[in-house]
């Protein structure tokens, strides 16, 4: 039969602080608990039975303690390296997908979508949203200026110009603008 596991040794100045916290409302729920756990072993009570009244197991119970016995309060609230979840996706997929946006194109089209390098990349369209939101990424927001392909632009350019330069007589000029789904109306100038 095993022996009963002694009391948790702790200071005045420590009880206080375990109490505090055992009775917060904002702190942490797994800090709460463990100081819950902790005044409940300084009073003798078996790790089983913490364990069943904080709905933890034993076994954390018995970790609990042996963390506070060796760095006390200051372990409390510390989440040990390698504890918690894992990232899903590698770092080496995240920067695979930041450099695929900002140094690549997909064929035949002028930037990536979120459904484009998910595709590419083998992972999910949401994985790619995640990625780009966290570094600030909008491929789809382009910030050059477009000259236009067509071959008689310039013509057309030097007339449009000249319309708002020296408008004629008694007239009004007009310029519509179409952006996405907003229309903007100029008047240039009116002669008379």
């Amino acid at each position: 039969m095993r022996s009963a596991t002694a009391a948790l040794p702790l200071a005045q100045g420590q009880r206080e602080v375990l109490e505090k916290l055992s009775r917060s409302q904002t702190a942490k729920r797994r800090d709460v608990q463990r100081a819950k756990a902790l005044l409940l072993a300084a009073d003798g009570v078996a790790n089983t039975r913490i364990g069943a009244e904080l709905g933890v197991s034993a076994t954390s119970v018995s970790n609990w303690r042996e963390r506070f016995a060796a760095d006390g309060l200051k372990g409390i609230g510390v989440i040990r390296p390698g504890r918690g979840r894992r990232p899903s996706i590698p770092p080496e997929k995240v920067q695979a997908i930041v450099d695929a946006t900002l140094h690549e194109t997909p064929e035949g089209e002028t930037h990536w979508s979120c459904r484009s390098m998910a595709r590419a990349q083998g992972v999910s369209p949401a994985t790619v949203q995640r990625v780009w939101a966290a570094r600030g990424l909008k491929p789809h927001r382009v910030k050059t200026f477009k000259l236009s392909n067509d071959k008689h632009f310039a013509e057309k350019l030097v007339d449009v110009v000249g319309l708002y330069l020296n408008p004629p007589e008694n007239a009004i000029v007009l310029a519509m603008d179409e952006k996405s789904g907003a229309t903007d109306v100029s008047v240039g100038g009116v002669s008379g």
